[in-house]
């Protein structure tokens, strides 16, 4: 397979491998960084088992491959010292937004696809997991793009989707998640076929967490094309499923997968707790050359989103006397 530093063993015969020969607490040459782009390019997923590094090694981690985001648009309670990183952690996500829920998104889903630039790809860390149950799922976008007749190839990669949170789910309007997002909304359109900037592939760019719609076709037909869509890009075929253990890491592509959060928990009382990173991303780009707009919201990057930052300088003012 032409890799001189690590090991790749592929779990499915599209989508997902996992990398040995490799201790991510120690600096990595740039070399074996190299050989691990290679490989997530091809298998869209890779793991790496039993590594047991911290915040801070996440962090430097990620940064090897790009710069790395601020946890999330909608996060306000970064994690001290370590903003870049968002925990997913079942009890705090029940306490933060009044739901009982295993994740933040339940569906399958691309990361953050609401913003005009998604991530170019996530890192994921478990720290304590069951014994029992909490699988991820991931599928490969390009496959099931190219898994599609000719002709509804032709038809898609003409087609343009708008993406925003809370798209598809119905979260109570009086829940803090639900207020969260009101207050930043973050809405883009973007292909319904990205080309992938380093690969050239073409991707089958939609998901049920945050697609809403296909631009320019009637909402029956729109309705009809995605459900098309949603059942290509989920297809077992495409597919790779991951056990979690502690200290396990999964590093995607986020402009070429999509993956599905643990179905099997909410009604167990388990903790689960893992911790994602992602990478900044570029502007997605459809096959005629059309650029992903913003409707509402602003790129995703390092920096505090403008209305966390207004939200924190509102707090720190001082009260008038």
């Amino acid at each position: 397979m032409g890799y001189k530093h690590i090991e790749v063993k592929p779990t499915s015969g599209f989508t997902g491998a996992e990398i040995g020969g490799v201790d991510l607490s120690t600096h990595l040459e740039d070399e074996v960084i190299a050989e691990i782009r290679k490989a997530l390019l091809k298998w869209k997923v890779v793991f790496f088992r039993n590594q047991n590094i911290d915040h801070a090694a996440q962090v430097a981690f990620t940064a090897r491959f790009g710069e790395v985001t601020y946890a999330h648009p909608h996060e306000d309670e970064p994690i001290e010292e370590h903003p870049q990183i968002l925990p997913v952690d079942r009890s705090r996500y029940e306490r933060k937004n009044g739901l009982r829920r295993s994740s933040y998104e339940s569906r399958w889903h691309t990361d953050v696809t609401a913003a005009v630039n998604p991530p170019a790809g996530s890192i994921l860390r478990a720290v304590n997991v069951p014994s029992v149950g909490g699988d991820t799922q991931w599928t490969n976008l390009v496959a099931a793009y190219e898994g599609l007749s000719a002709p509804l190839r032709e038809l898609a990669d003409k087609l343009k989707a708008e993406h925003r949170f809370n798209a598809r789910l119905r979260i109570p309007s009086n829940s803090k998640l639900a207020q969260r997002i009101a207050a930043n909304p973050i809405v883009s359109i973007h292909p319904v076929v990205r080309v992938h900037p380093e690969t050239g592939e073409r991707a089958l760019f939609v998901n049920p967490g945050f697609t809403s719609h296909i631009l320019d076709v009637s909402p029956q037909e729109s309705e009809l094309l995605l459900e098309l869509f949603f059942k290509q890009i989920t297809k077992p075929a495409y597919t790779t499923r991951f056990r979690w253990h502690n200290g396990d890491i999964a590093f995607w592509d986020n402009r070429a997968t999509a993956h599905l959060a643990p179905q099997d928990l909410d009604h167990i009382e388990v903790e689960r707790v893992l911790y994602r990173t992602t990478i900044t991303g570029d502007i997605p780009v459809g096959v005629d050359g059309f650029r992903s707009e913003i409707v509402e919201g602003e790129i995703f990057n390092s920096e505090l989103p403008t209305v966390l930052k207004n939200k924190a300088e509102k707090v720190a003012e001082p009260a008038l006397a």
